[in-house]
């Protein structure tokens, strides 16, 4: 047995589709990671579960879904762990995109797998050319870019991970706990950087301005002219944080999505939160059970 473990949804999707068409399905199961750990806390308080640190977080971003999220990764994990230390057999082989979410969950899974070094595999496709569905070479950035008869030709990339990977790697991941950073970019390679949860609000205030607009034109300018690497729903929850400091006024719901609402400068500035919003920790029971990014 292979558990293919991935981050995201479509990227797993993909991989699937790959798998059912060239491997077979059997001896082969995709893991789906969900939970963006490039954003928000990693260390959790005495007594608290990282699942439900992690869950909390993002029913906070994402208010009001229709299905709650719920952050079960580390669940899945460990049942992949339990089958190891079950059976000689099996083998992990997670696949890495040159992405945040990606090598942050790397980092993450060294730290319950790394009993298992020989049978921890892993596919980089950081820098690695494919042909895209028109024949085109392209440097793909997400493993759900990589069309599925593409993908299978990655499975020679797999190899084990080093003595010295599993070392070095493994303290990487206490010392980004540590850190605590809201946000991590990717620098290059595995190289990380840790910014303040306020990181992206100047540029979500400079698309901004006197008069009411949808706030999801005001995010989608700011990704379109920036590229920021958090995704809208990250940044729907932002703006909304800097109407409760008093920063911008709201029109409507801003616990609905971001097309429902509208967004505008303060004319003045001051202590006074929002009368419109009145605290991150209301309303936030009903959110989304797939954690997704632009």
């Amino acid at each position: 047995m292979i558990y293919h473990l991935i981050v995201g949804d479509e990227a797993a999707q993909s991989l699937s589709e790959a798998i059912r068409l060239n491997f077979g399905a059997e001896g082969n199961e995709v893991v789906v990671l969900r939970d963006l750990l490039n954003l928000g806390p990693l260390l959790k308080v005495e007594g608290q579960k990282f699942s439900d640190m992690r869950t909390a977080f993002w029913q906070m971003v994402i208010p009001n879904a229709k299905t709650p999220v719920i952050v079960d990764d580390l669940e899945r994990v460990l049942q992949v762990s339990n089958a190891l230390h079950k059976s000689e057999a099996p083998q992990v082989w997670f696949w890495m995109a040159p992405t945040a979410p990606d090598v942050m969950a790397y980092y993450w899974l060294l730290s319950y797998l790394n009993k298992h070094r020989e049978r921890f595999w892993i596919i980089n496709i950081s820098g690695l050319p494919f042909l895209d569905t028109n024949g085109k070479l392209f440097y793909p950035k997400n493993i759900s870019e990589i069309p599925p008869r593409e993908l299978y030709k990655a499975r020679k990339l797999a190899r084990i991970t080093t003595p010295s990977e599993m070392e070095v790697d493994s303290d990487e991941w206490e010392k980004i706990k540590q850190e605590n950073a809201a946000i991590r970019l990717l620098e290059g390679g595995k190289k990380l950087s840790h910014k303040p949860m306020e990181q992206y609000d100047a540029i979500l205030k400079s698309f901004c301005s006197q008069q009411y607009q949808k706030a999801s034109k005001v995010i989608r300018q700011a990704l379109s002219k920036y590229a920021l690497p958090t995704g809208d729903l990250f940044l729907a929850w932002r703006l909304r944080q800097l109407a409760i400091e008093g920063s911008l006024h709201t029109l409507g719901d801003p616990y609905k999505p971001a097309n429902e609402w509208d967004i505008k400068l303060a004319e003045h500035v001051d202590a006074t939160p929002n009368n419109e919003i009145t605290s991150t920790e209301e309303n936030t029971t009903q959110t989304s059970s797939s954690i997704t990014h632009s």
